[in-house]
């Protein structure tokens, strides 16, 4: 019975003492701040972790310029690691500084990166010097027009296609807004303008339907950049990558059609203001004159424009075994050759479209409206 009490005593204590919390492990806590080489202690160069090649070394002194360590010292090793793209760091240069600190755990210290925002605030400035002096009115007022384009790309497409609307209907809804608020404010509110702008949105429409078809017959996935992937995981799926390729080719053609189209625009106005006895189809012959040269070049930049900016891609195929018809297959080429071919269609047929608007405006007598003068 004395056995059958302590049995019972013991088990009502197990059943209702307080759990035991485990106490989870911290994780270490990181902070990011700026900092500024101000020695460089030791440099040398070391095996890579393959020991095929050798790496620069460095040994570090740095002052945090900012953070809860601003105005403290700090030694770094760099390229302790033995990593192919290991930057050298010479006294002076700014940069990003990674703290991990937690219980039991020392400090740790990570260069990151290079600040770069002394030069890019430097080029920005030069940009906009220029622009100002030169074109002056008409310079600032482009300026502004570029920011109402940011403002527009990031406050409106990209936070609705972050949020799972359509990539192609908010890009083309986002241009609709962007076409005639930036072309009236660099160009002016005048029919030239309104013509080009026109012209532009005609275009832009052809351009996305061909994107839409052409991809679709190249069965291009939109997947061939690692940061697609790093997306679809991010967003766990919910965003579609063909779309979103669809949409960034038809946003990538849209400052193209801006350049076009104006100057397609004024040349009909031009002519027909030294000779107001041009009809219809004189005006279009002569501007189309012009605007084969506007359209020789201008594919000639923007193969030129898209063959810079995947130069690392290209060089990789340069002494590839594989004969040319399969590399072009790789859908990592074939995207780039999809998005050339289609923007410069479109970038052609905004050349007809916008002088045959131009021409018959401009051939009919004047209206009566002094705000399209």
């Amino acid at each position: 019975m004395r056995y059958l009490f302590v049995l019972s005593f013991l088990s009502i204590f197990v059943l209702f003492m307080p759990p035991r919390i485990v106490a989870a492990p911290s994780l270490p806590k990181e902070e990011v701040f700026e900092a500024k080489v101000i020695e460089v202690l030791d440099e040398k160069m070391v095996r890579s972790v393959d020991s095929t090649v050798h790496l620069p070394y460095q040994k570090l002194r740095l002052v945090a310029l900012d953070g809860s360590l601003q105005g403290s010292e700090i030694e770094i090793e760099n390229g302790i690691q033995g990593e192919v793209n290991t930057p050298r760091y010479r006294q002076g240069d700014k940069v990003l500084v990674t703290r991990t600190s937690g219980h039991q755990i020392a400090d740790q210290f990570f260069i990151t990166d290079f600040v770069r925002r002394d030069g890019l605030s430097l080029l920005f400035f030069i940009f906009l010097f220029l622009a100002i002096i030169i074109a002056k009115k008409r310079g600032l007022l482009s300026i502004v027009s570029l920011v109402i384009s940011f403002a527009v790309i990031f406050n409106f497409v990209l936070p609705k296609i972050s949020s799972g609307g359509n990539p192609v209907f908010v890009a083309i809804l986002g241009s609709t807004i962007i076409v005639p608020v930036t072309f009236f404010l660099s160009h002016g509110f005048n029919r030239k303008t309104l013509i080009a702008a026109t012209g532009a949105l005609l275009a832009f429409v052809i351009t996305g339907l061909l994107a839409h078809l052409f991809v679709g017959l190249t069965n291009l996935t939109g997947f061939s950049s690692e940061e697609a992937g790093f997306l679809q995981v991010a967003k766990r799926g919910s965003l579609d990558i063909k779309s979103l390729l669809l949409a960034g080719i038809i946003i990538g053609t849209l400052g193209v059609l801006d350049d076009i189209t104006i100057s397609q625009s004024a040349v009909v106005f031009r002519l027909r203001q030294a000779n107001p006895k041009l009809k219809f189809i004189q005006l279009y012959r002569l501007a189309m004159d012009v605007g084969q040269d506007h359209i020789s070049s201008m594919i000639n930049t923007l193969v030129l424009v898209y063959t810079g900016a995947s130069l690392p891609l290209l060089l990789l195929f340069v002494d590839n075994p594989r004969p040319f018809s399969e590399v072009i297959n790789y859908e990592i080429i074939a995207d780039e050759i999809v998005r050339t071919l289609v923007g410069s269609i479109g970038l052609i047929l905004a050349v007809p479209i916008t002088t045959v608007l131009a021409a018959f405006y401009a051939s009919v007598p004047s209206r009566s409206s002094s705000l399209l003068e």
